[in-house]
């Protein structure tokens, strides 16, 4: 015989997405049960349409006491409960369910954000109709089960969507802002570990991340066994990343992923903070034993086990210019998400770099992400445009994009075609022009060294005196001098030497790379950085050696030219920069570095001792050496 459902709602103007959530669950429940709150739309018409227990509750700023107030109504042996920004998947069989007949069963509640991005959580939401089940909490309420062994529940196999945390609905609702004051007055009446974990998510969601970690740490010594345990773990490391504290986070992951070695986003915030500090080799593990496990654990975000890793590895060998493998593990990130943005833009990146030609790029962009819709088509616009990328041209064409002035611009540049890119600009008022553009007709100006379009650059990018008449010299071919130069200026101009290789202008590069060696040391290096990006090596060793020669103690310049040297082959010169950067700067990286360096030379003894130094010296690091197919330890 089948058992009987209440369904119980909560609502407050949800008119626009109400239907959806009770026609998912029409069919399936035996009463609905909907509590408004304060509606001011036609949300409780809506909702009459579908039953008449419809009640008026007056908001409290307590969501316990509204949700009991709708349990108190519910006539039969279950209760299920929704919010109006849910739905119940189509192929739920709640009677399948409930053939266990237990006190209540946990579901997995698949959270959808914008960009196609999701992660799932668990939470109870069906239960016996029992006097003694109850919600607790002011704000983040949850059915008083835990601790209570007279219990039995269960997990349901049936899915509830939820689509609250978009961005569009998070700003329609605000409820960031809206839940603060509310989870304040929670935490100050009762300071248990859930109120105190869920203000710490609260101040991160924020991106308050000094004031989440104050709450995390506060609820951690008294969170031991309680299911959310490994999610504050991971927000807890993750807020220490944002505020540089890397390895705080660090220290807490690498204990965290032993007690809780199925949680994959564990390993995923572990990766991120290793290639953040510099720990490639621990990074790399990382990413590849999400892809191990895959999307698993209690706090499942879609992606961490697959295309995420997939792209974080690609950036942690783009760092290393292992282009070859870079490219290979975002391919492999296209393919199991094509319109994963993080993976289109390193893909646009490297093959840049690579010197892949534009027309390999885009027959393959074609296959991999195969545009069904506007809005796909809309997405890869967005990011060829983002990206500079020489390709924006071909798709506003072959799909007849009919694209606003200053898009079309920035295409017909990047296209090569100058002459189309100056019409279009020095036909628009100084006002019309985006501040975003500024440095794209500076470009331009360099390039076509047209003086009229530098005023409106200078005027667009809102540009001192000062700044405007050193660029007016690079126009109009007068020496500019290095004492002359400010910051902005170089920067502007590093930039541009990195879009003229792009474009392929070299003899413009030339000149303006002529200025930047004649800036200050670290602007010197940067440069040489773009060479070595885009594959010109050569120069950029010939360079680097000068720079060496003037300062052979800049750690910049033996790190840069080190590993330089080790891509070309040049070990006997590489281990004896690096044994000099060990010593001037004795971090991580510069010993990772000198590994690197005696794996390249196949010397089985170096790599040991170096291998022996890193697990002295830096304990963070937890990559095993393996010789002859077997580990060290």
């Amino acid at each position: 015989m089948n058992a009987s459902i209440s369904l119980c709602m909560i609502v407050k103007n949800e008119e626009n997405i109400l239907n959806r959530c009770l026609d998912s669950i029409k069919d399936k429940v035996d009463e609905m049960i909907i509590v408004d709150t304060g509606s001011t739309d036609n949300t409780i018409e809506i909702a009459q349409q579908y039953t008449a227990s419809v009640y008026s509750f007056a908001w409290t700023d307590d969501f316990s006491e509204a949700r009991n107030y709708s349990l108190r109504q519910a006539t039969k042996e279950y209760i299920l409960v929704l919010d109006a920004d849910e739905y119940l998947d189509a192929d739920a069989d709640l009677q399948q369910e409930l053939s266990s007949r237990l006190d209540y069963y946990l579901f997995n509640i698949k959270n959808y954000h914008s960009y196609g991005q999701s992660f799932t959580h668990s939470a109870v939401r069906l239960f016996k109709n029992d006097a003694a089940l109850y919600y607790e909490n002011r704000l983040h309420e949850h059915l008083n089960v835990v601790g209570n062994d007279s219990l039995k529940g269960g997990e349901a196999e049936a899915l509830i969507h939820h689509t609250g945390y978009n961005a569009e609905t998070m700003i329609e609702k605000d409820k960031i802002n809206r839940n603060l004051p509310l989870m304040l007055q929670a935490v100050r009446e009762n300071p248990d570990a859930y109120n105190l974990y869920n203000m710490g998510k609260t101040y991160l969601s924020l991106n308050e991340h000094l004031k989440a970690v104050e709450f995390f740490k506060k609820a951690y010594p008294l969170s031991t066994n309680r299911v959310f345990l490994p999610e504050l773990l991971v927000k807890l490391a993750y807020s220490l990343g944002e505020l540089d504290r890397n390895e705080e986070g660090l220290s807490i992951l690498n204990d965290a992923v032993n007690v809780f070695p199925e949680e994959t986003e564990m390993w995923y915030i572990r990766g991120e903070l290793f290639a953040k500090t510099g720990y490639y080799k621990d990074a790399v593990a990382s990413f590849e034993q999400c892809l191990k496990i895959g999307d698993s654990g209690s706090l499942v975000l879609e992606g961490s086990g697959s295309y995420k890793a997939l792209e974080s590895l690609g950036g942690v060998y783009e760092k290393q210019r292992q282009l070859t493998l870079g490219f290979d593990a975002v391919l492999k990130s296209l393919q199991a998400k094509k319109n994963y943005t993080p993976a289109l833009k390193r893909y646009f990146n490297i093959t840049l770099k690579a010197k892949v030609p534009l027309k390999d790029v885009y027959e393959t962009i074609k296959q991999l992400y195969n545009i069904a819709n506007i809005e796909e088509l809309h997405l890869l616009l967005n990011i060829l445009y983002g990206l500079r990328h020489p390709l924006l041209w071909d798709l506003l064409t072959q799909y007849s994009v009919n694209s606003q002035k200053h898009i079309e611009a920035v295409a017909k540049l990047y296209n090569k075609n100058y002459d189309g890119a100056r019409a279009i600009w020095s036909g628009m008022p100084l006002q019309a022009v985006l501040p975003e553009n500024g440095p794209d007709i500076l470009l331009l100006a360099y390039i076509m060294q047209d003086p009229e379009l530098l005023k409106l650059a200078v005027g667009a990018m809102n540009l001192s005196h000062r700044e405007a008449k050193q660029l007016s010299k690079l126009i109009g071919g007068a020496e500019l001098k290095a004492a002359e130069m400010t910051g902005p200026v170089e920067a502007q101009l590093l930039e541009m030497a990195r879009n003229l290789i792009i474009l392929q202008e070299m003899d413009r590069f030339e000149t303006i790379s002529a200025v930047l060696l004649t800036a200050k040391m670290d602007t010197k290096i940067k440069l040489c950085e773009v060479l070595i990006d885009y594959g010109y090596e050569k120069p950029a060793f010939d360079q680097l050696v000068k720079l060496y020669e003037e300062k052979p103690a800049n750690v910049e310049v033996l790190k840069t030219l080190g590993d330089l040297c080790l891509r070309l082959g040049y070990f006997d010169d590489a281990e004896v920069l690096y044994a000099r950067l060990m010593e001037l700067l004795p971090v991580y990286s510069s010993f990772e570095s000198c590994f690197n360096l005696y794996e390249g030379k196949r010397n089985l003894k170096g790599m040991r001792v170096i291998w022996q130094e890193i697990k002295r010296l830096f304990p963070l690091s937890q990559w095993d050496l393996a010789l002859n197919g077997r580990t060290s330890s």
